[in-house]
């Protein structure tokens, strides 16, 4: 049989109650229990005492005999200092979320956009120097066909 030491739930709605509880695993979450060991409020505040009891000596007994903590109910005992702390690695938790990588895109375009309107009025200067290409053309058909050849592949890479 594989016990759990969990979390019950109780109390009415968007008021949360929990019992703390030593389980079959197989039983449901607020079905039957073999246990009480404490009592969970999180409607208190976190400095709280009366936020979290439990009877640690039970605890330690259910623990001795195999029990297995949920990921909660460890995270009190570490806090109570029955369990060894352990290293937890959450490596998403830095990341901004979908709402704040968009807002970011979007402040990204809105500066980037005065850089677009700079590389605009750079334009009508570059449209100038593509006017004067045709007059060099025209310079170009007068000279000998050999060298035109050669002074047309510079205005092609312009």
């Amino acid at each position: 049989m594989a016990m759990k030491i969990r979390l019950a739930r109780a109390g009415s709605k968007k008021r949360p109650f929990y019992r703390v509880v030593a389980a079959d695993s197989r039983m449901p979450r607020d079905g039957r229990f073999i246990e009480k060991l404490g009592t969970y409020n999180p409607l208190l505040a976190k400095d709280s005492e009366e936020r979290v009891k439990m009877d640690m000596d039970r605890v330690q007994y259910w623990l001795s005999q195999g029990a297995q903590p949920t990921d909660r109910v460890a995270r009190m005992l570490e806090a109570a200092g029955v369990l060894p702390a352990k290293e937890r690695n959450n490596p998403n938790k830095a990341k901004p979320g979908k709402k704040a990588v968009e807002r970011s895109e979007e402040k990204a375009a809105k500066l980037a956009a005065p850089a677009e309107e700079a590389v605009v009025e750079e334009a009508p200067a570059e449209e100038a120097v593509v006017e004067e290409a045709p007059a060099e053309a025209a310079v170009v058909e007068e000279a000998p066909a050999e060298e035109a050849v050669v002074e047309e592949a510079p205005a092609e890479e312009k």
